[in-house]
C-alpha cells in the first residue's frame, strides 16, 4: 500500500529528532487533539523487562472478561501495525497511514509556534490515544516506552499500575544506579492509584517511599500474589496462584520461562485490583482462558522443531539471565548455537558472559537498526567466554550458518535484540508460509 509505506517513511524520519524527553511537547499535541488520553481508562504498565509480555497478559485477561481491549505496546518486531491492537487484532496499514497523515499538519503548526519537533515516540503515543479512542475500547493497556517519569505515555491517569521489576538498562537515559533508575520508573505512580511490583531490594524501597508520598496503595508479588510452578514444557507451562481476590490451581500460560510466572501474577494482580474498586468484573474463568489465550512472539518462541530454534528479544542484563535459565531448564540436554545481535548501547560484556559460556558456539551478527553501533566488535567480547565465533552481518544468514552448525541435539538460539529477533521471525514465516502453499 503506497500510502502506508509513505506515511511510514515519514513517521520513521522522526527519529532524527531523537530521544528528547520531557511531557511538554506530547501535553501540547495532545491538548490540540482533543485530550483523548482523559477519555480512556487506561492500566499502565513500567518496569526493566516483562512490560510487554504483562501488557499482553492484562489485555487477554480483560478480553475474556467480554471487554473490548486495547494494548500499546514497543517496539514491535516485524510491523509498526504490532503497537496498536485491539481484542488481539492490530491496527490495518491504512488506518494507520490516516492517523499518521492527520497528525502531520498539527505536528507542522506546533513547530511554526516555536514548539521544538514531537519525536517519533510521542507521535506514536499520540496516535494510540487517537486510535483506541475512536476504537470505543473499554480499557487501554498502555505499556512504557522508555523509564517513567519522562516517557510520553505518563500523561495518563491511570486505574492501575504496575512496575514489573527494575535493573540496570539505558542508563544513559535514567541514571548509572538501580536506585536512580527506579526513581525514574516510579514516575508513573499516581495519588491514590493502587501499584504491583516484582521489584526488589533498593528499586522496592524507592518505588515504597514514592507509594508512600502519593498514598497509593502497594501490592507485592511474593508476598500479596504468589505461585507456584507445577509443570513446564516448550508448549508452556502450569502453576498455581493465590492472588488478591481469590486462589486459582492449574492455570495454563503457554509463555516460556519462570520469569514468566512473575509476570502473569502482576497481570492477575492489576486485574483483580480493577475488580476490587468496580471498574471490573472480572472471573476466575476470564482468568484461565485469558492466561491460556495469550501470545506473545519472539519471547523464547520456538519457530522450528526440526532443528530446534528459538527467538528470543532478550537485550540487556536481566534479560539474558533469565533466557539463560530458561535455557538450562528446558534444554538442559542440548547444546546451544548461539545467534547474537545487539545494539551499541547495551550492556555487551554482562550480556556476553551470561549467555557465551552456554554456547558451544555464537555468531555475531548486526541488528537492522541506526543503533547497531560498532556490532561487530562484540565478537571481541564474546571470544573469552567461546572460542567459536563466527561474524556474518546479514541476520539470515548468520542463522543460516548457525544451523549448518548444528547437530541434531542442538539448539540455534536467536536473541541479543528484538531488531534481530524480528527480522529472523519474519524469514522463519515466510518460509513456513512458501512451504504451506507447496503442499
Amino acid at each position: 500500500m503506497v500510502g502506508y509505506d509513505a506515511a511510514l517513511t515519514y513517521l520513521q524520519g522522526l527519529c532524527r529528532f531523537g530521544m528528547n524527553f520531557g511531557l511538554g511537547r506530547i501535553t501540547e499535541l495532545l491538548r490540540r487533539l482533543g485530550d483523548p488520553h482523559r477519555r480512556l481508562r487506561v492500566i499502565h504498565i513500567g518496569g526493566t523487562n516483562g512490560k510487554g509480555s504483562t501488557t499482553a497478559m492484562v489485555a487477554a485477561i480483560l478480553q475474556a472478561a467480554g471487554y473490548r481491549v486495547g494494548a500499546f505496546t514497543s517496539p514491535h518486531l516485524s510491523s509498526y501495525t504490532e503497537r496498536y491492537v485491539t481484542n488481539g487484532e492490530p491496527i490495518g496499514e491504512g488506518r494507520l497511514a490516516d492517523l499518521i497523515w492527520a497528525l502531520r499538519p498539527v505536528l507542522e503548526a506546533m513547530v511554526r509556534e516555536g514548539w521544538e519537533h514531537p519525536t517519533e515516540f510521542e507521535v506514536c503515543t499520540a496516535i494510540a490515544f487517537l486510535y483506541f479512542l475512536e476504537e470505543g475500547v473499554d480499557f487501554l493497556v498502555l505499556e512504557v516506552g522508555l523509564g517513567g517519569a519522562i516517557d510520553s505515555t505518563n500523561v495518563v491517569r491511570p486505574l492501575v499500575v504496575v512496575i514489573t521489576n527494575v535493573s540496570l538498562d539505558h542508563m544513559e537515559y535514567l541514571g548509572h544506579t538501580v536506585e536512580e533508575i527506579a526513581r525514574v520508573k516510579a514516575g508513573i505512580v499516581k495519588e491514590h492509584v493502587p501499584v504491583v511490583t516484582g521489584a526488589q531490594g533498593a528499586a522496592l524501597e524507592v518505588i515504597a517511599d514514592v507509594a508512600r508520598e502519593k498514598a497509593a496503595p502497594l501490592y507485592l508479588l511474593g508476598r500479596d500474589v504468589t505461585w507456584r510452578p507445577v509443570s513446564f514444557s516448550l508448549e508452556g507451562q502450569v502453576f498455581d496462584l493465590a492472588g488478591l481476590l481469590g486462589h486459582y490451581e492449574g492455570l495454563r500460560l503457554p509463555l516460556v520461562g519462570r520469569h514468566q510466572l512473575a509476570n502473569a501474577a502482576a497481570a492477575v494482580a492489576a486485574v483483580e485490583l480493577l475488580a476490587m474498586a468496580g471498574h471490573a468484573a472480572v472471573t476466575d474463568r476470564a482468568i484461565r482462558e485469558g492466561l491460556a489465550r495469550t501470545s506473545w512472539p519472539g519471547r523464547f518462541e520456538v519457530v522450528s522443531r526440526e532443528p530446534l530454534v528459538i527467538l528470543d528479544g532478550a537485550h540487556n542484563h536481566e534479560g539474558v539471565r533469565s533466557l539463560r535459565e530458561a535455557l538450562a531448564q528446558y534444554l538442559p540436554e542440548r547444546g546451544v548455537i548461539l545467534v547474537i545481535g545487539m545494539l551499541g548501547d547495551k550492556e555487551r560484556e554482562k550480556v556476553a558472559g551470561e549467555l557465551a559460556p552456554a554456547a558451544r558456539a555464537v555468531v555475531v551478527t548486526r541488528p537492522n537498526s541506526p543503533r547497531a553501533g560498532a556490532w561487530a566488535e562484540l565478537a571481541e567480547v564474546v571470544r573469552p567466554h567461546c572460542p567459536a565465533v563466527e561474524v556474518i552481518e546479514d541476520p539470515w544468514r548468520a542463522v543460516c550458518r548457525a544451523l549448518e552448525m548444528a547437530g541434531p541435539r542442538d539448539a540455534v538460539v536467536v536473541t541479543g535484540s528484538l531488531y534481530t529477533v524480528g527480522e529472523v521471525r519474519e524469514r522463519f514465516l515466510e518460509n513456513r508460509a512458501a512451504a504451506t502453499k507447496d503442499r
